[in-house]
């Protein structure tokens, strides 16, 4: 699916056009004005903020350099005993002028006017007001609802301006709902908390922050690498703002006095010194900031997501409506881009783009549906997810942060460092999911809320495709194994014996689907030697010749066997003695070898169908191929039509059912011809790397960036704790509005993806591990083939000969794969079934909690 997109305004519609957003090119023709005019002594008059920042780019660049920064003004700051160091920096004059007098009457002046710095040198967990640390929000007490967390690793500018424009959006639709909870207790933007976590300096964009400056977030040259010579472990920014640039690097800021202007945020930005992972980021989102603000609901979200406008709105009302919803997540779909012939058509025409624009939609569609009708969805995906916050405290989040990686280092943490629990934790957002499920004395279920749906990124190259599904396969894998062996744990909870019964299916459901997966290997394999071999090879006495080449056909088939398991033996070498970006070639021949065997096996299929027919409803000629009747008849017309049936009409059910049926023209045919390769090169890449317990990188993203370090002379700190910090605190407007300009003219410049420097891979570790599973996983699927296609264990064996063997296989293989269909179908019925009934009820009761609900609920 493709977002819509923001029309592109021109000097001559930008007045006409009535947007949420004003948008501003960086243009250069538009008259320089001198920089003198912005001061704080005009900050109250009628200067047009566009007119500032257009000067970022008509000034050349040695004007910027000439004049002198002034030395600034200090004195002397005594932290507290608690070694907390809390600073207020006055904004730049354009950022002052950008808020609206309304909603400074509404908040306070200063959330404006100030930036609000904390060095944090506490653990997350150290982070309370005992320890001398505080938020704004309750510093104002104000009452937080959305408590959103927007995580970054190493993401360009653009996914992240991406990101904070749908927020601001979202803040926009949230301001004006008419629901009277938003209406009550002050304005709604005041109950909406964004914190951008950016998972250590290291990894960061200097152009991200140059971003954050731009909209007041961030303030270059103020990090203290520590406080009384305690290091920082993280450093903290909080303002409120009305400013965003947006993707294509144009600046956003509301109309004055029009109806469709954006509310403020509020903003904080907490920039870890270092990298410590994804489920480190949310541990200070939920022990650091959540215990101080306690929201009702704690929002994640990836950079690069993009949310439809009223997707914090809808999962909200799910929340509300549902006291005992503990977690739900949105309707996941990939950004496509916005312009059909430029973004979304090359897009579908790339088969790892459209490959995964099918997955998203039927995950949608299909798995989480069902899993939403037993009240446990198994993956709470990270992109865009929501969770109540008193449902997750106690255990579910200390079993959560078991993963923490800086958890590990800490003296009496019960944080596990074997292989199987590390890569448990590289499905971070299957771990808390189910913990919440299975929360002793609790009855808290998670669903899907279909109509709050968001947009991502995905990669649109092998290397970057191959390394993400070796995280999330991995994870998955170990997270389901867990997740059976805890099932136990069910009768512990107070859930009523219809959810526990819901819940027994969805665990049958898993066990075979993770056996499913585990066999695809052979499954695939003789699924392609054996059809291959009824159509290419007529039994002898037959007068039908071998499709499609005749009497060669044989000769054929034999070099298809010969290259196919040629290119899975080659998929082991090169996931055991290589990484993906050193081997693109390779990955891009095996991706389109499988694709050429899978659409040659599916032809060979069309054509066993085909005369499957003719041997039904003809008379001339039927008796040719009777050898496929008698294939057909022994496997049974029964597994035959429930297979067909479930594997194709199950996709197109769903799509109907959701009212959302595209992706099967523009995607469907790519992930088929795809398919093959998920086994037999995701999966063996997976399991030859499951000792990579890492996230890993993007390409054309840098390991290491030329981040400023801390300023040791902004923050320095002398030995002595009797003696005073010299810190930059009263600063000259003209320094700072002329610093700001340089900032704005780096941040408004378009992007350039950076190609970085080739370097070695990470170090192999648990050898062993990987060692037994990559064996157990090889020779396990090996014995399968075996059995099925050598004639030599026909004796000790009670199936019959080789022929049965393979009847058997496709017996126990199709009936497999159509219950796993069928169970998801059934499950993704029920869940349509009971959105159409509550919304029927919306209609009657206005909402859930209408106190005529349980009277309408009796008489049903």
């Amino acid at each position: 699916m493709s977002r819509a997109s923001p029309p592109d305004i021109t000097e001559e519609t930008s007045s006409s056009i009535i947007e949420p957003y004003e948008y501003y090119y960086p243009a250069h023709s538009v008259p320089s004005t001198s920089p003198s005019k912005i001061t704080e002594e005009t900050s109250s008059s009628s200067i047009e903020l566009h007119e500032y920042y257009d000067l970022a780019h008509s000034i050349p660049s040695t004007s910027l350099e000439t004049p002198s920064i002034h030395r600034r003004r200090t004195r002397g700051i005594k932290p507290n005993q608690a070694v907390v160091l809390s600073l207020n920096f006055p904004v730049p004059s354009a950022i002052k002028n950008a808020v609206e007098e309304k909603y400074r009457m509404q908040g306070k002046n200063e959330e404006f006017l100030y930036l609000r710095y904390t060095a944090i040198t506490a653990k997350p967990d150290d982070f309370t007001l005992k320890g001398g640390y505080d938020l704004r929000p309750r510093f104002y007490n104000r009452a937080i609802e959305h408590l959103v967390c927007v995580t970054y690793h190493n993401e360009d500018k653009t996914l992240l301006s991406r990101t904070l424009v749908s927020l601001f959006q979202n803040i926009k639709q949230v301001h004006e709902s008419k629901q009277k909870f938003w209406k009550a207790g002050g304005p709604a933007w005041q109950k909406i908390l964004v914190c951008i976590v950016m998972d250590g300096i290291e990894h960061c964009d200097e152009n991200v922050l140059d971003i954050l400056a731009v909209m007041g977030v961030y303030k270059h040259n103020i990090r203290g690498s520590s406080v009384h010579g305690v290091p920082t472990t993280a450093h903290l920014f909080e303002i409120t703002t009305q400013l965003v640039v947006n993707e294509k690097q144009q600046l956003i800021r509301p109309k004055e006095d029009s109806d469709d202007t954006i509310p403020p945020m509020q903003l904080m930005l907490c920039l870890k010194e270092q990298n410590a992972g994804k489920i480190n980021s949310h541990r200070w989102i939920f022990n650091a900031f959540g215990r101080q603000l306690n929201p009702e609901l704690v929002v994640t979200i990836d950079t690069g997501t993009y949310l439809d406008s009223k997707a914090l709105l809808n999962l909200w009302k799910a929340f509300y409506d549902d006291h005992s919803l503990a977690g739900a997540c949105g309707s996941l779909h990939v950004d496509l881009g916005e312009s059909f012939r430029e973004d979304v058509f090359p897009n579908l025409m790339n088969p790892i783009v459209a490959t995964q624009n099918f997955e998203y939609e039927v995950a949608s569609q299909l798995e989480r549906a069902m899993e939403a009708s037993t009240g446990y969805l198994s993956v709470l995906p990270g992109a865009f997810s929501g969770y109540r916050y008193r449902a997750v405290t106690g255990k579910p989040l200390s079993e959560y942060f078991c993963g923490d990686s800086a958890m590990r280092d800490e003296p009496d943490s019960k944080a596990s460092k074997d292989v199987y629990t590390l890569n448990r934790f590289l499905g971070d957002d299957r771990v808390l999911a189910f913990e919440i499920v299975v929360n002793p004395g609790q009855h808290w279920h998670t669903d899907l809320v279909s109509n709050a749906e968001a947009y991502t990124d995905v990669p649109s190259n092998t290397t970057d495709f191959i390394n993400q599904r070796r995280r999330w396969l991995n994870g998955a894998f170990a997270a389901t194994i867990y997740s059976c062996r805890m099932f136990l744990r069910l009768p512990k909870t107070t859930h009523n014996i219809f959810r526990q019964a819901l819940l027994l299916v969805q665990l049958l459901h898993n066990i075979l689907a993770l056996v499913l997966a585990w066999f695809s290997l052979s499954g695939f394999l003789l699924t392609v030697f054996v059809v291959n071999d009824i159509s290419g090879n007529p039994p002898e006495g037959s007068q039908a010749k071998g499709f499609p080449f005749g009497s060669a056909t044989p000769i054929v088939n034999a070099v298809i066997q010969v290259i196919y398991i040629a290119t899975i033996v080659l998929q082991f070498i090169l996931a055991l003695g290589s990484r993906p970006k050193h081997e693109v070639v390779s990955y891009v021949t095996s991706f389109a070898v499988f694709a050429v065997i899978q659409a040659y096996m599916m032809m060979n299929l069309i054509y066993l169908t085909v005369r499957l027919l003719d041997f039904r409803l003809r008379d001339d000629g039927g008796n040719n191929y009777v050898f496929i009747n008698e294939y057909f008849s022994d496997v049974g017309w029964l597994t035959v039509l429930v297979t067909a049936i479930s594997v194709f009409g199950v996709y197109i059910a769903a799509g109907i059912l959701a009212l959302s049926p595209w992706h099967l023209f523009t995607s469907w045919a790519q992930y088929l011809f795809i398919s093959s390769s998920y086994t037999n090169i995701l999966n063996i890449f997976a399991f030859s790397n499951v000792n990579d317990v890492s996230w890993g990188l993007k390409t054309g993203k840098k390991e290491s960036t030329q981040t400023p370090a801390a300023n040791k002379e902004i923050c320095q700190v002398p030995d002595s704790r009797s003696e005073f910090e010299e810190v930059k605190l009263d600063e000259d407007m003209e320094d700072i509005d002329r610093m700001f300009e340089e900032t704005v003219r780096r941040a408004l410049q378009p992007y350039e993806r950076t190609t970085p420097p080739k370097t070695e891979g990470t170090k192999a570790k648990f050898m062993k591990f990987r060692s037994r599973l990559v064996a157990a996983y090889i020779f396990s699927n090996f014995l399968v083939c075996i059995i099925v296609l050598d004639q030599t264990f026909q004796g000790f064996y009670t199936l019959g000969d080789p022929y049965w063997h393979k009847i058997w296989f496709f017996r126990i293989w199709m009936w497999g794969n159509s219950s796993l269909y069928l169970l998801k179908c059934a499950g993704m019925i029920w869940y349509r079934v009971r959105v159409l009934f509550y919304w029927c009820l919306y209609r009657v009761c206005g909402s859930r909690r209408d106190k005529s609900l349980e009277f309408h609920l009796s008489q049903c």
